[in-house]
Parts: structure tokens; C-alpha cells; sequence
């Protein structure tokens, strides 16, 4: 089907949930790129629509025809108004990403991650990434954290979150209480400040990731175990490195001789 008019219900819903970085009002979350289309597939995704360009090229549609023949071309200017991203090849599809309540894995699962005031979604996005590689078992976008159905979040996270559970967690009193009653013992990442990292045990952890720009909720800080990652030279890691440091420690047997006491 070709769609030509900027005032099309599907145009304006995708328009819509792109300037509000949310799903659509159908709880469809926009993701653009072959790659994600074809990660939505493969992790069992429900496409629900998929729309190119007309001039997205012949590998990117032939792509279409084969994971959804009922996508539709839009004229390239009206493309450009949709997209979020200049890399985006030409195509978005809206897909339907699990939802999923506390109940669906909280004590099933040995390591969380909270992400407190986490607002850039390439950040966000990027750390959902890092905790699927290093087997965290999911993650709480906390109060004031972007949203995880946000366009740039979904592309940054290439496609773990349409495979990792996510919550979104409120404020900080409901995670605590929520998670120490699954026995999760809580630690802050901080700059200095706590045990250096190598001398933890997170094989049962929830671990708090603040941003940058505002650190951690002192709520958070009362409540958990402060942890800092040893560096040289500079005086510390950007948000979205030092998570993926402390996910690949976590994914480790702790090194014989060191306590956490």
C-alpha cells in the first residue's frame, strides 16, 4: 500500500509517539532500521506495520517483502518528518515489545539494574545492550529515567530490549522494597566513594546506575552498598561504560582471597 498524505491515522500516530519518545496509543513501540526489524523477528516480535521509503533501495525492501509484505511506501519527505534518526535506511516498522510486571521475573532472577535518572536514551539503550550481553536478568527504568519504548533507546539497545525484561520502576521507596523482598542485596555505582569493585560479590545483585549529571537518589544511596570502579589516569568512567564494567564483573566468580565482608 502507498500512503501519500501526512494527515494518514498511521502517519500521525507514529509522528505522535516519536516527538513524545512513548509508544503510539496503541502500545506500539517505532523501531527504525533493517537491523531492528530483523531483531524483532528473530526475538519473536509481533510486527504490526512497516513502512519504507520510496527510496530506501533494493536490499531494504526486498528485506520488507520477505519479513512483512504488507508494508507500506511513503514518499520520501514524509519519511524524513517521521524518522527520529538520519540512519534509520529508509524504514520503520511499529512493534508490539513485551510487557512485563514485577511479578513476571522478580525472584526468578539473580541480577537487576536500576537506572536512576538515566535521560539520554543512546545511553539507556546502550546499557539494556550490556546487561543482555553480560546476563543481567532485567532492568527497572526508574523515576525520571527515559522511557524504554523511546525510538533512540530501542536503536541504542540493537535489540535486547525486545528480549530482556523491563520494568518501569516508579519511585525509588518501590524498587528498594520490591527488590529486598526478592533478597537482592542493593549497591550504588559511585566515583570514589564504597568498595572497589573487585572485592564485591554481585552474583545476587541490584545494581543502581545514576546519571551523570545528577549521581544517584540519596533514597538509593541510604539504602545500598556503595561501589566504585578502580581507574588510572582519569577520574572516572562515563555512565554507560562503567555499567557495562561492573555487568561483566557481576557475570564473574569473585577472585579467591577477596571477601564482602
Amino acid at each position: 500500500m502507498h500512503i501519500t498524505s501526512s494527515t494518514n491515522p498511521l502517519i500521525k500516530d507514529i509522528r505522535r509517539a516519536v516527538r513524545r519518545g512513548e509508544a503510539t496509543e496503541d502500545g506500539l513501540a517505532v523501531a527504525e532500521s533493517p537491523h531492528l526489524l530483523e531483531e524483532a523477528v528473530r526475538s519473536g516480535i509481533p510486527i504490526e506495520a512497516t513502512l519504507l521509503a520510496e527510496t530506501a533501495g533494493p536490499a531494504v525492501e526486498a528485506l520488507a517483502h520477505r519479513l512483512d509484505p504488507t508494508f507500506h511506501t511513503i514518499p520520501d519527505k514524509l519519511f524524513a518528518e517521521l524518522s527520529s534518526t538520519e540512519n534509520s535506511q529508509g524504514l520503520i516498522c511499529l512493534v508490539r515489545v513485551p510487557r512485563y510486571e514485577w511479578d513476571d521475573w522478580l525472584g526468578s532472577v539473580k541480577r537487576v539494574v536500576i537506572l536512576d535518572g538515566i535521560q539520554d536514551p543512546g545511553n539507556a539503550g546502550a546499557m539494556v545492550r550490556s546487561a543482555e550481553a553480560f546476563g543481567v536478568g532485567a532492568v527497572i527504568f526508574g523515576r525520571g529515567s527515559v522511557s524504554p519504548v523511546n525510538p533512540k533507546t530501542l536503536r541504542a539497545s540493537a535489540g535486547s530490549l525486545f528480549r530482556i525484561p523491563t520494568v518501569r520502576g516508579g519511585g525509588a521507596e518501590r524498587v528498594i522494597e520490591s527488590l529486598r523482598s526478592a533478597n537482592l542485596p542493593l549497591f550504588a555505582a559511585t566515583t570514589r566513594d564504597g568498595k572497589p569493585l573487585g572485592e564485591l560479590d554481585l552474583s545476587r545483585s541490584a545494581v543502581i546506575i545514576g546519571s551523570e549529571a545528577h549521581g544517584i537518589n540519596p533514597e538509593y544511596l541510604a539504602a545500598a552498598t556503595p561501589v566504585h570502579i578502580p581507574v588510572q589516569g582519569v577520574e572516572s568512567l562515563n555512565a554507560g561504560a562503567a555499567a557495562a564494567v561492573i555487568f561483566y564483573a557481576s557475570s564473574q566468580k569473585r577472585p579467591s582471597g577477596h571477601g564482602d565482608q
